[in-house]
């Protein structure tokens, strides 16, 4: 009897250890064994494999996976016929999305994207480059970089279209942004046939609310505490909530059991707060998926 399975391409490269950690909050343990492209994981309905993001598009339009993740930038750059069914706002770094820059040298005597009529620009995204040059109206010679394209400028090439999540490796080449090109973030993607199928697209639907709910859960934690009843107006004015915070009798009537989900960064003003307003037994705890 065949098995039901859905096949799922995660990023290889910069991504991969990102995803797999967003994975584990999600609730699925993947295992990536040295020089193997075929991770295994602790879901008996799911392949996966590890592909290029940069690929990852044009393999889920063609059915070769059923669902993928892999950047906005490569869905836009190869015009993959793909369903969308999630925004991902992590990358390598931060829990932000990326951007592909225009950017010279700083001593360069380009200050707009119109000063490189004529010129040479190197990139990764030469679709999207190209579009973004035809948009402004003018007119460069866009060439494919292999990679190492912060070194290309100016001998190389006269400018590069290249991506950046926090800038430093910009600066640390010496060069100025003039412009941004494209925003993007990782994209939570279906072919479009395997969304047909009731089975495929429950399964992945399902990923999809278990991933949203471990970005949702970032940067936030849990907090509780005892709390005695005259002293819980003072309590919940001090407490902000995703809607209010849960309020449960404890055994003594006298006492409450005080609940809420809070940024992480406003812990530490809160919980001096909240104890001198007569809080006791404050517990703060780690938080992996919230769901709405």
């Amino acid at each position: 009897m065949n098995k039901k399975k859905l096949k799922l391409g995660l990023p290889k490269g910069s991504l991969e250890e990102a995803t797999c950690r967003l994975f584990a909050k999600a609730g699925f343990k993947i295992t990536i064994r040295s020089r193997s492209y075929y991770p295994t994981i602790d879901d008996d309905d799911i392949d996966v494999i590890l592909l290029r993001p940069q690929e990852m598009p044009r393999y889920v339009e063609d059915g070769i996976v059923d669902a993928a993740l892999t950047g906005y930038d490569w869905i836009v750059e190869n015009a993959s016929d793909v369903t969308e069914i999630l925004n991902l706002t992590y990358a390598k770094q931060s829990r932000k999305s990326v951007k592909w820059v225009l950017a010279v040298k700083n001593d360069s005597k380009f200050k707009r994207v119109k000063d490189l009529k004529g010129k040479k620009i190197a990139t990764e995204l030469v679709n999207v480059t190209k579009k973004y040059l035809q948009k402004n109206k003018v007119s460069a010679d866009v060439e494919f970089s292999w990679g190492a394209t912060e070194v290309k400028p100016p001998t190389l090439a006269d400018a590069i279209v290249e991506v950046t999540e926090t800038g430093s490796s910009l600066r640390a080449n010496n060069l100025r942004v003039i412009d941004t090109v494209l925003e993007s973030s990782t994209k939570f993607i279906a072919n479009k046939k395997s969304l047909k199928n009731p089975w495929k697209k429950e399964k992945i639907d399902n990923i999809a609310l278990l991933l949203k709910g471990a970005i949702q859960a970032e940067d936030k934690v849990g907090l509780k505490m005892n709390v005695q009843k005259k002293n819980l107006k003072s309590i919940l004015k001090i407490l902000p909530a995703l809607n209010k915070p849960t309020v449960s009798q404890l055994s003594d009537r006298n006492w409450l059991d005080v609940d809420t989900i809070i940024d992480e960064s406003l812990v530490r003003k809160i919980i001096p707060k909240l104890k001198k307003a007569g809080a006791s037994g404050i517990v703060e705890y780690p938080l992996n998926k919230v769901i709405y």
